[in-house]
């Protein structure tokens, strides 16, 4: 059996997934070590691995602001440049030490870590330990055929957009980014590095990189890197205990029974501020025959509203959505990466909001696939968000795609898949390559 030592950075949404993962290396018989915030050691040994905490480079994902004072001024393009740096390359120099006393004291057979866990490429490189990467969010890797991550463009049709790919990739990635890319040259430089001319947005695991969610979702890519393996949505599979039901349970049930649409409100993990999403749309279908349940305090969102809750609105911090989802008719999502996949892989219709960080993206991707709406923005009006839900609950076509890639994602048991393909990593310490169609 092998050991495996787990990195990921302190982050709900590359966190859990990960868990997932973690149980099904650790129920093969592995012995596995994970590299963690301090918060989620319950969830950690829950998923069978020893718990190892972080240093300096722990922070709470519950206030990001909070933990990135620097953060707090920025907005657009500039918080997207001032985020990269924080959260992910500042911290890459202190993650390899952490990694390399780790590595003292496991000896690993190999290292899986989520995409933002830039230590991890730091120690592949200059120790040669095995690295397989786990992606949380739309694939990002550069290519001929999609446009720049973060520009939610559609991928390539022919060749005029490939060449317009081509000058875009380079206009972005190489000189929008460029004090991005010098912010990693210098981490490099830090871990004692030698320069390279590489992006950071093209760091990737030259052995194996597990890409959590199916081909039908992702943009096609002739130039896809060997080593990037779909293995469909990693999420919580488990039946929550009953008390972890809120006390409004039974009307969810009841309207489900009744035929009458339940559609979930969520922002995810990061965006906290229920004026973005969760107040709008308690406004735009507060008439609407149908149950409104959001992931947000009551407390907070009837402030927001100046007043009560809408009677159709129930509201909880958080729901389990392994009970929840086979209930739903729709989800309206901020885009967070974990949520639409599991609310596709529920054959749910989408109606996506995603305006910060990476969401446009995967936006981008539902709309592409035809199993929902993009917005187009962080801060829908209620006007529009109506109008989405009307549409994905009644044209049939939204809901037909969106079964199309459940049925695609029922292929795919992405904890054993995934757990096979580290296993081969970890006993050849060679590239895990896709078989040639």
């Amino acid at each position: 059996m092998a050991r495996v030592l787990v990195a990921t950075v302190p982050m709900t949404g590359h966190v859990r997934p990960m868990a997932a993962l973690v149980r099904a290396l650790a129920d093969r018989g592995h012995r596995v070590a994970w590299l963690a915030g301090r918060k989620f050691a319950p969830l950690v040994e829950a998923a069978g691995a020893a718990f190892r905490p972080l240093g300096d480079t722990d922070w709470d994902d519950a206030d990001v602001e909070a933990a990135f004072p620097a953060l707090r001024s920025r907005r657009g393009l500039g918080r997207i440049k001032a985020q990269l740096d924080a959260l992910f390359i500042a911290p890459a120099p202190r993650q390899l030490r952490e990694l390399e006393e780790a590595c003292e004291a496991f000896a690993p057979d190999v290292l899986l870590a989520d995409q933002a866990q830039l230590g991890a490429a730091l120690l592949h490189e200059k120790h040669g330990v095995p690295w397989a990467g786990l992606g949380v969010s739309a694939l990002g890797v550069p290519s001929l055929d999609t446009a720049p991550f973060g520009s939610a463009l559609p991928p390539a049709r022919d060749e005029r957009d490939r060449s317009r790919n081509r000058f875009l990739n380079a206009l972005i990635l190489r000189g929008l980014f460029a004090g991005t890319n010098r912010a990693w040259r210098r981490a490099r430089a830090a871990a004692g590095l030698p320069a390279s001319e590489g992006t950071y947005f093209e760091v990737l695991s030259p052995q194996l990189y597990l890409q959590p969610t199916v081909p039908g979702f992702e943009y096609p890519r002739a130039d896809l890197p060997p080593q990037v393996h779909f293995i469909g949505p990693l999420w919580p599979r488990a039946a929550p205990q009953a008390q972890a039901l809120p006390a409004w349970w039974t009307d969810v049930e009841a309207m489900h029974g009744a035929g009458v649409p339940v559609v979930l409100v969520t922002q995810g993990t990061l965006a906290t501020d229920v004026r973005e999403l969760i107040v709008p749309a308690l406004r735009a279908l507060a008439q609407e025959e149908l149950l409104v349940v959001a992931t947000a305090a009551s407390a907070d969102a009837a402030a927001a509203l100046g007043g009560e809750l809408p009677a159709n609105a129930r509201l909880a911090p958080f729901i389990p959505y392994p009970a929840l989802l086979p209930l739903l008719s729709a989800v309206v999502s901020n885009g967070g990466y974990g949520g639409v996949q599991q609310a596709l892989a529920h054959g749910l219709p989408l109606v996506v909001a995603g305006g910060s960080e990476e969401k446009p993206e995967i936006a981008a991707r539902v709309a592409w696939s035809g199993a929902g709406i993009n917005l187009r923005t962080g801060r829908p009006k209620p006007r529009a968000l109506l109008q989405a839900v009307q549409q994905v609950l009644t044209q049939p076509g939204f809901r037909a795609r969106a079964r199309a890639l459940a049925d695609e994602m029922v292929a795919f048991d992405a904890p054993t898949l995934g757990a096979g393909l580290v296993e081969r990593l970890a006993s050849t310490r060679a590239p895990v390559l896709r078989l040639a169609a």
